[in-house]
């Protein structure tokens, strides 16, 4: 009976998360409406800080400043402050020759890697601007993606807004794929609570805003520092929003090896942020409650409900047919991952097998990432995410 119980309570804990959650938030949403207190064309917009930390950018750097200053905001009110964590390329030549030509460009060079989490910080702290915006290298930012961003703004109980991504490619491999796909689910998602609650769970990372008055400092070695600012800044109050025509353009990884290292990083900054933001799991707002464990600590904990799972059904699967059937469609699946590891290696691509490998293998990299927290995080240096 406790197998029995323990393959029951992991199996509804995965559906929870992954299906049944973003399925009925969505289906709740649908007679919401957007927040329609928005800074008009003839408004006077604020002030802004665009942050952003870079390291060996020299191949995008350019490009990501100059789509700053064309995306339409008021060159008068935007601030661009860039910290360089100890770039070794060209990238902070590139930067200066670029200051040259658009004097809000603060730009920073450490002269030693100190990590995203304390450039940040400092860049942050330096501003004086009623909205923060936080953004990385790789995101181009789109025709009016400031502006949807930051109209939101005007609506004193908005905090925060989310912006989303868009391929910047049209010719897509597999896993590049399979990551927009989640990457489409998850802003709906965001769209439904941000709708239903006012309690987006953790912004875009690449481009999202934030109201000054309530930026927090991130703490030190950490990797989350997107969720940590955005879920800080709500938490005892105000709104989290997700705005869909806040676009900004980035390429995809479409290297597995890439997105595991990537994802790995995430989660270990996952539960550096589920150590410091636990409260909000018994939070009077019952949406925010609602939503924090539902769409992100249950799925944190992922990995360890599918060990728990397949375990105890491989010593459950002889008690009766449905069992043995499940132990069957397990087996399968395991099978599916081997059979797909080869075909690619002969470049045939079978989407359902592909999907199957990249839920169980970002799930490995989940849980690699929370060995790593276990262990204990000494230092959030980073390296670049290599993008094809």
């Amino acid at each position: 009976m406790i197998f029995q119980l323990i393959f029951w309570l992991s199996t509804l804990a995965l559906l929870h998360t992954y299906v049944i959650y973003p399925f009925f938030v969505r289906i709740l949403a649908l007679r919401m409406n957007d927040n329609d207190i928005i800074f008009e064309l003839n408004d006077e917009l604020p002030e802004i800080s665009i942050i952003m930390a870079v390291h060996n950018e020299e191949k995008i750097i350019e490009k990501k400043i100059e789509s700053v200053f064309k995306s339409g905001y008021p060159l008068e009110k935007l601030n661009f402050y860039i910290g360089s964590d100890a770039s070794d390329d060209s990238t902070d030549q590139i930067i200066k020759k670029l200051a040259t030509l658009f004097p809000s460009i603060k730009f920073e060079p450490f002269q030693e890697r100190v990590g995203k989490a304390r450039i940040i910080n400092k860049l942050a702290d330096s501003s004086k601007d009623e909205v923060l915006i936080f953004t990385d290298a790789h995101a181009i930012f789109e025709k009016d993606s400031i502006i949807n961003l930051v109209k939101h703004f005007k609506n004193p109980e908005i905090r925060v807004v989310g912006g989303r991504m868009q391929n910047s490619k049209e010719i897509l491999g597999n896993i590049a794929i399979l990551e927009l796909g989640y990457f489409e689910i998850e802003y709906k998602v965001k769209h439904a609570e941000s709708r239903l609650w006012g309690c987006m769970m953790g912004a875009f990372g690449s481009f999202f805003a934030i109201r000054r008055n309530f930026w927090f400092p991130v703490p030190a070695n950490f990797f989350g520092d997107d969720f940590y600012i955005s879920i800080k800044a709500i938490e005892k109050g105000g709104k989290a929003i997700f705005e869909p025509n806040a676009v900004v353009s980035e390429n995809v990884p479409g290297s597995m090896n890439e997105e595991f290292k990537r994802k790995s990083r995430i989660a270990t900054g996952n539960f550096q942020n589920l150590r410091v933001l636990y409260r909000i799991l018994f939070s009077q707002r019952l949406g925010l409650a609602f939503s924090f464990f539902s769409h992100k600590v249950l799925r944190w904990f992922g990995p360890v409900f599918i060990i728990l799972g397949m375990t105890s059904l491989s010593l459950i699967f002889y008690k009766n047919l449905t069992y043995t059937i499940l132990f069957i469609i397990m087996l399968l699946s395991l099978i599916a991952i081997i059979i797909d590891f080869f075909l690619k290696k002969i470049q045939i691509h079978i989407v359902l097998l592909r999907f199957i490998s990249h839920f169980f293998y970002m799930n490995l990299a989940l849980l690699n990432g929370m060995f790593r927290y276990i262990k204990g995080v000494k230092s959030n240096v980073w390296e670049p995410t290599k993008r094809n």
